[in-house]
């Protein structure tokens, strides 16, 4: 049984995902103009309400059934699909995962949907960074025995930038777990959201800072 294994998040994590999303408002405004963006966007926070999570692709496609025959739903569906995620890795992301594979092991462990998510992770970079070790889930604080099945070690170290998910992970794994919060993102930067739950073991402000983390200690 390995002796470490360090999971991570992936969007505002690694990857900034604010800024992914920025590009995709600014898309479909130049695209559909004002009431079309408002409309995707309202169709968007319906379904992450019925899923749990953000579902880009599936957003599209509900878009699509009140505009069968408008041709711009394809370059928007190619915008999606080609979009050079490699270019919003936060700074040093990748050193960061190699200096964690030196320490132990590196697991990607992401929520979303099955299609999009992957390709995100793949164009990436990230997908290669950690040898195909990659989970998504729905909501990964409810699948810790999945992970640990797939996954099994002696202790493990989880990187995200969701206070909550954190103290989820802590409850269920408690001495096992490890949590290190990235204040990266809106979600780490809602101070309301954040002031309600312990904090996590370790807080960094970046993820170039993970490489100067002394996991020995503590």
């Amino acid at each position: 049984m390995i002796e470490t294994i360090f999971l991570l998040d992936v969007d505002n994590t690694l990857l900034d995902n604010d800024r992914v999303i920025h590009d995709i408002d600014q898309q479909f405004l130049r695209t559909f103009g004002e009431i079309g963006r408002q409309k995707y966007w309202a169709i968007s926070e319906a379904l992450r309400s019925d899923l749990g999570y953000v579902d880009y692709l599936g957003a599209l496609q509900r878009y699509r059934n009140n505009s069968v025959t408008d041709p711009r739903l394809f370059a928007q569906s190619a915008f999606f699909l080609d979009y050079p995620f490699s270019q919003r890795l936060y700074p040093q992301a990748l050193d960061a995962l190699r200096h964690l594979q030196r320490l132990g092991r590196a697991v990607l462990v992401s929520d979303g949907d099955i299609v999009f998510q992957p390709r995100k992770i793949q164009r990436s970079g990230l997908w290669d960074a950690v040898d195909g070790r990659v989970l998504i889930y729905q909501h990964k604080e409810h699948m810790l025995a999945d992970l640990e099945q797939r996954y099994p070690a002696q202790h493990y170290v989880m990187v995200d930038d969701k206070i909550q998910i954190l103290s989820a992970m802590k409850k269920i794994w408690a001495d096992r777990l490890t949590t290190v919060f990235v204040r990266q993102g809106h979600y780490a930067l809602d101070a309301t959201t954040v002031n309600n739950f312990p904090a996590a073991d370790i807080s960094i402000d970046t993820i170039a800072e993970l490489s100067q983390v002394d996991f020995s200690v503590g």
